[in-house]
């Protein structure tokens, strides 16, 4: 398929600090990429660039004649007087179309976003809704590539499983490509069908991959495997390169010239390799336990709330013990922080439970983290957010200096006076979470602990919470976390009232009104019905087939390997100085791609005949 956009040699920097430079994409018909990377690391200035709504310091993009490129930006851009329709004829306002067409497409685009109350204005919507609706906008203009920046922020589970399914590709509906930026990795693991990693560590600062985000990481490991393997050997070789030049001045003559220069090349390519191999863009996390060993941590019992006249919390029940971990969903404003807030108001002898009891065990340590960011100053510097009492901290009983501190949650020494409120959202995570790590716990009480953290700091995140030996309570919508994390889900179904799950997908059936009682998973058995011999199929592969089906493995790795090196050899920088032979690169690519996929669809058709 064509090319939408092309980026050649793409570089960027603000000031003293290069976001990225020398990155190679192509952008065609049919993509569904998922740009990863840590924070910093300028995805989204990429996105800017890609939709035109930045310019390069360096390289070259190439667009399609014609072609309309719709940005969802991080912060919507919707009229807060406006109503849903009317914010959605707004984005249509620029298409030369009539306006009985305009309002038709508008209202059609008003129905897929099941607003609940499309009359109220912008500015009455919660986050949630007015992310949504700030979607349909992006959409309606009926784009041909459309650029997303987190477009799952905010949303709650049912939300991002709606966005999920108007991303999926349909016919000649929707976009011809999109290009996402998303840390919800299940999201990014439904949703794309390439991925591309934007980060130091890489050659040429990425690394992309065709395929869902799982076989993207199986990809990333082999890549690290191999580059932690080529600097063994170069090390191998420098060495033995290194003890030649120490023989003496014989080695140094002029007829062996061109091997101490081969040497010294050598020493500065294995240099620039280790670089590579020791970036890590990795949160250092580590929750620290008080040890209790008390069985029972904290019970609740009849707990109720209710809260401008709205029962959000009704009847509920919980008891908390060492090493259980709970996720709490539910939709958006169903009460969910609510109810951490009155389990956190308990720890602290502040009960707002309008009934019920809350009784935890002698002397218990309850840390929580809220999703507002209410417990940083924003006037302070991120040395006295880091430090707050002096120039360290004690961790575990010893002391570690506030740049050691720093460095290991990813700050920059020349950062630490900054205003707080000058830092980005995943910066001022990464301040509350250094905050929590500080406090031994025997509760942890996080409330969408992942908002603005890179894959990178949520894959530390889990490990951290999985080895935490006391009890969690976690409010999330990312549903990989919930999996690898939660014993089990607590979730929220209407009226305030909260049943037990065994996962997140449980929950969902229920509340979709699904058969079945609540709470429990219900399977479904289909009858069996006994076959006569003669309706019985033998499903047997010809003997050309089972030839085909024989050989359709190393077929499948050739065409691979092609694909794969084309692909590097699309990434050569050298090859954007010639405009026919990179379209020429970019046609056989494309026919490697489909090969491939080809392959594949026989091999599946081969194995269900043969099964």
């Amino acid at each position: 398929m064509s090319a939408l956009v092309t980026c050649r040699s793409v570089g960027k920097a603000f000031g003293a600090q290069t976001l990225f430079t020398e990155v190679q994409l192509v952008v065609a018909e049919g993509d569904r990429i998922g740009l990863i990377g840590p924070n910093g690391s300028g995805k989204s200035t990429l996105l800017s660039i890609i939709s035109g709504r930045e310019e390069a310091d360096r390289g070259e993009i190439l667009r399609r004649r014609g072609i309309v490129v719709s940005h969802l930006a991080q912060k919507d851009e919707l009229d807060d007087r406006l109503n849903a329709l009317d914010n959605l004829l707004l984005s249509l306002e620029r298409l030369p179309l009539d306006a009985q067409l305009k309002r038709s497409r508008a209202e059609a685009m008003l129905s897929r976003a099941g607003l609940v109350e499309p009359d109220l204005p912008a500015a009455k919507l919660s986050g949630g809704w007015r992310k949504r609706l700030a979607i349909c906008c992006a959409l309606v203009i009926e784009p041909d590539l459309l650029v997303l920046d987190e477009p799952t922020n905010h949303l709650d589970i049912g939300g991002i499983i709606w966005l999920e399914r108007l991303l999926a590709p349909s016919g000649t509906q929707g976009p011809k490509a999109f290009i996402m930026v998303s840390h919800d990795r299940r999201f990014l693991e439904n949703s794309v069908n390439r991925v591309v990693e934007l980060a130091r560590n890489y050659p040429t600062g990425t690394f992309q991959v065709n395929g869902t985000y799982s076989v993207f990481l199986e990809k990333r490991q082999a890549f690290f495997e191999q580059q932690l393997g080529q600097e063994e050997r170069l090390a191998n070789k420098v060495k033995r390169e290194t003890e030649w030049l120490r023989r003496g001045p014989k080695a140094r003559t002029t007829k062996a010239r061109f091997r101490v220069d081969e040497a010294y090349r050598l020493q500065d390519e294995l240099s620039k390799l280790q670089q590579l191999n020791r970036v890590d863009d990795r949160v250092g996390l580590d929750f620290s336990e008080t040890g209790r060993k008390t069985k029972k941590l904290l019970e609740a019992r009849g707990v109720s709330k209710l809260l401008d006249a709205k029962q959000v919390v009704r009847d509920f029940n919980l008891v908390l013990s060492p090493g259980i971990r709970v996720g709490l969903v539910g939709p958006n404003g169903c009460g969910k922080s609510t109810l951490m807030s009155i389990l956190a108001g308990a720890a602290s002898g502040d009960d707002s439970a309008d009934a019920g009891t809350i009784t935890l065990a002698d002397g218990v340590r309850v840390v929580t983290f809220t999703q507002d960011r209410s417990g940083i100053d924003p006037q302070a510097t991120l040395r006295r957010a880091l430090a707050p009492d002096g120039d360290g901290v004690i961790l575990q009983g010893r002391f570690v200096h506030v740049v050691s501190w720093a460095k290991r949650f990813l700050f920059r020494p020349d950062q630490l006076d900054t205003p707080v409120g000058q830092l980005s959202g995943g910066e001022q995570a990464r301040i509350l979470l250094a905050g929590l790590m500080r406090q031994p716990a025997d509760i942890l009480l996080l409330d969408e602990p992942t908002n603005d953290l890179d894959i990178a700091s949520l894959d530390v995140l889990e490990e951290s919470l999985l080895e935490f030996d006391g009890a969690v309570v976690l409010v999330t919508h990312d549903r990989y976390l919930l999996d690898r994390v939660c014993d089990r889900v607590l979730g929220f179904v209407g009226d305030g009232t909260v049943r037990s799950y065994g996962d997140y997908e449980q929950w969902l059936r229920d509340i979709e009104g699904k058969k079945g009682e609540p709470g429990r998973t219900v399977t479904a058995v289909p009858e069996k019905k006994e076959q006569r011999p003669s309706e019985r199929k033998t499903a047997r592969l010809t003997y050309l087939e089972q030839r085909e089906y024989e050989q359709i493995e190393e077929a499948i790795t050739k065409a691979e390997e092609r694909r794969e090196e084309l692909e590097q050899h699309l990434a050569d920088p050298a090859l954007g100085a010639d405009p026919e032979a990179l379209h020429r690169c970019w046609e056989n690519l494309e026919a490697a791609r489909g090969e491939v996929e080809r392959l594949y669809r026989r091999w599946e058709e081969l194995e269900q005949k043969r099964s």
